[in-house]
């Protein structure tokens, strides 16, 4: 445990009230108290929103730890490490050494460690006449101990955030594909109804989801679309006939033989197959892929959620999710049908994907593909542009690869 009277920087830097308080938190570590360094270490990288750190400052952190001789912190031993800017660079992967000063200071105002400065502002240590440290100058590992506890409970709470933000995530995914075959039956169906304003109501539940959202986000919004998804079904349920719900098996099996396709997806895909000679979604149409499947995808993730299983795995799932997204966004089949063929199916699913990533900000998805087919149709359009717009916009660059400033 470190005792002692209270120490002021060295040099131009003023006492705070955070260097103050990581020197007081120091001597309330409780006898025998000990915690295994890295283990603490991975509890403060899910804990560090909450304490108000960057990855940045865990990294020099990490480096300062490697500096302490053994794996677990104790208070029975000196919790000082003394290396120099020079070797803490080298250890955090050649930091710049202003960069390193900065986040120093981040990890001495966070109240992780405290500075305990020599004399001449030197990192060094006195050892006795047995070879064992015995006064040390640098960076007191002591705040890390004391608030072990602290830090292990707020990475607990992170890890519940967590979960329970993967699991609304799910729910508002399920639900926003549920709505939109739904609504696909009642346009493949062509049933009375005021369901345009059901159709107005969900795209504008699609348009307040944040890029980025929060359990606050999540949690009204959901609630919302699981009301609207019931409301829908409700609605359906009231129109279909009773005799709809009888009848002998010969009669249903028969039924469903001379029936349309279950959807407005299989609709759609067996009008490309009879228009384009089954090429739409054959290997021989690739010559009009532009773009790698993986680029269009950190491009737009979105589309993901409507692709078969909530996947995107192949450019057959990608036009599968773009058909049902068509239909949410309002765009009639005639002109998803246009900007297939002017397009080609692939182009046209990722036109839709854009459309989709930037739905907020578009009056009429319907009026907008329309326009961009007769740009293509003229030779003036190239999805290229607004892909590498999308591109880094979601921190990548133009390659795909995730930018490190962004």
């Amino acid at each position: 445990m470190e005792s002692g009277s209270v120490t002021t920087p060295f040099g131009r830097r003023s006492m705070t009230l955070a260097l103050l308080a990581g020197q007081l938190i120091s001597r309330e570590i409780e006898p025998g108290k000990s915690v295994d360094k890295w283990k603490l270490f991975r509890s403060l990288c899910a804990a560090k929103r909450s304490l108000g750190i960057s990855d940045r400052a865990l990294a020099v952190l990490n480096a300062l730890l490697s500096f302490y001789p053994e794996n677990t912190l104790s208070g029975e031993t000196g919790l000082v490490v003394f290396p120099s800017n020079v070797q803490l660079s080298l250890r955090a992967h050649g930091m710049a050494e202003a960069t390193l000063r900065r986040h120093l200071a981040a990890l001495v105002e966070a109240g992780l460690v405290a500075r305990k400065d020599s004399p001449n502002g030197k990192r060094y240590a006195r050892k006795s006449l047995d070879g064992a440290i015995g006064t040390a100058f640098g960076f007191s590992l002591a705040p890390l101990l004391a608030r072990s506890g602290e830090i292990e409970r707020l990475a607990a709470e992170a890890e519940a955030d967590r979960l329970e933000l993967q699991r609304l995530r799910e729910r508002l995914t399920l639900c926003r594909r549920d709505i939109a075959k739904l609504i696909d039956v009642v346009v493949e169906e062509e049933l009375p109804g005021d369901w345009t304003a059901m159709q107005e109501h969900f795209r504008s539940l699609v348009q307040a989801i944040p890029r980025a959202p929060g359990i606050d986000d999540l949690t009204p919004l959901v609630q919302a679309f699981e009301t609207l998804r019931e409301e829908v079904a409700n609605q359906l349920q009231k129109r279909i006939k009773p005799q709809e719900m009888s009848g002998n098996p010969d009669q249903i099996e028969r039924h469903k033989q001379e029936s349309k396709p279950e959807s407005i997806i299989e609709l759609e895909r067996c009008s490309w197959n009879e228009r384009s000679d089954r090429q739409a979604i054959e290997p021989a149409h690739a010559a009009k892929r532009t773009f790698p499947l993986g680029m269009v995808l950190k491009a737009c993730p979105e589309i993901i959620n409507y692709g078969p299983d909530g996947a995107v795995r192949s450019w057959r799932d990608l036009m599968i999710a773009a058909v049902t997204v068509r239909s949410m966004l309002g765009v009639y089949p005639s002109a998803y049908q246009d900007a297939c063929e002017i397009m080609g199916p692939e182009n046209a699913g990722i036109a839709v994907a854009c459309i989709l990533e930037r739905a907020g900000h578009i009056n009429s998805a319907g009026g907008y593909l329309r326009d961009l087919t007769a740009k293509a149709r003229q030779g003036k359009f190239s999805l290229g542009p607004m892909l590498m717009a999308l591109l880094r916009a979601n921190g990548f660059d133009g390659r795909g690869v995730r930018d490190p400033n962004a």
